[in-house]
């Protein structure tokens, strides 16, 4: 067999060597692998955060639902304990009647079987006993009958109530995470814009020139068209919030959503609707396209999450979306989502 010699292990110098150009390679891998996050498009962008505040907008309308029920609860319970203090003061003066034929007999020789009955049971007991036993006169028959009738009336006025309280809690809570839900999205939409230049932002926005112009109060224009009536009245009121910030929630008078300004808008010609625009939808007369009249309200999309008012000529006026501003729009614009109209 022929001698193998052990291959020399390389010197320091070379493994130093081969070390550096290693981490090198490594190094240079890292930095050619690594690829800066792409600037967003302003069109891809403006479909992000379109379709954010198309969600916003349809969170708002939650929120408005909840926060209208929210104060119905509030304003049912407090009737509720009103009725429930007022059972009380009646049963407490039924009560002290009661005690006055006591001390009337007491300082006649002694209480009646059928009054210490009485004092000593709750109303449903004593007409029971007493009327097995024959104890029941006139006046106490008259009595205990109220403060029975009386106890049954609080006692379920207690129980409403009650029952009021624990909606109006999951209520709270349910409109506290509707309220958070909107602030998310539109969060998020915000980071999107913050990527952008401001020029970019403004188109994203849509606040071109034309659209700051109209938003000034000394541009402002006036309603002088051929409604009459409460029509115009509505329309006149909302010809006078053009330029006033979208903002969810809102009905006024400084800043509005989308259905707190066509609310308030008939509101200011004596018509009450209701808060939110799918209510709004059976709120009045549906009309068709082709006879809409100055005031008619407009939907949007297929869950009516959108309302504005018509001002004729196609247009209309409308609460679009935060970071926006009441403004005049052509309805063409939004041609693939309208889905009716009704008059109020």
């Amino acid at each position: 067999m022929g001698s193998h010699r052990k291959p020399s292990p390389p010197s320091r110098v070379r493994v130093a060597v081969m070390t550096t150009a290693a981490a090198g390679t490594v190094i240079l891998s890292s930095a050619t692998g690594a690829h800066a996050e792409p600037t967003p498009t302003v069109a891809s962008v403006k479909d992000q955060v379109d379709k954010l505040n198309n969600d916003a907008e349809v969170a708002t309308e939650k929120y408005d639902a909840l926060k209208a029920k929210r104060e119905q609860l509030q304003a049912s319970a407090s009737q509720m304990q009103d009725r429930v203090a007022s059972g009380q003061d009646k049963m407490n003066q039924l009560q002290t009647l009661l005690g006055s034929v006591a001390s009337a007999q007491y300082r006649n020789g002694g209480i009646d079987p059928s009054v210490q009955l009485m004092l000593s049971a709750n109303p449903d007991t004593y007409l029971q006993q007493a009327s097995a036993e024959n104890q029941v006169t006139d006046t106490t028959t008259g009595l205990l009958k109220q403060l029975q009738s009386e106890q049954r009336r609080m006692d379920q006025d207690r129980a409403e109530a009650a029952a009021t309280l624990a909606e109006l809690d999951t209520s709270t809570t349910a409109l506290a995470a509707s309220k958070k839900d909107i602030q998310d999205k539109l969060a998020q939409a915000q980071a999107l814009l913050n990527k952008l230049s401001a020029a970019d932002r403004a188109k994203v926005n849509g606040q071109d020139a034309a659209t700051t112009r109209a938003s000034r109060s000394a541009d402002r224009p006036t309603y002088n068209g051929p409604a009459t009536g409460r029509a115009a009245d509505a329309v006149r009121f909302a010809y006078a919030q053009l330029g006033k910030p979208y903002r969810w929630g809102a009905t006024g008078p400084d800043s509005f959503d989308c259905s707190g300004l066509t609310g308030a808008a008939w509101a200011a010609a004596g018509v009450s609707l209701p808060r939110v625009s799918q209510d709004q939808w059976n709120a009045g007369q549906h009309v068709a396209r082709a006879d809409l009249q100055p005031g008619d309200l407009v939907f949007f999309f297929g869950d009516l999450h959108h309302v504005g008012m018509y001002i004729g000529n196609g247009q209309m006026i409308h609460a679009p979306r935060t970071g926006e501003n009441v403004m005049i729009l052509d309805m063409s614009a939004m041609d693939g989502s309208y889905m009716g109209a009704v008059r109020p």
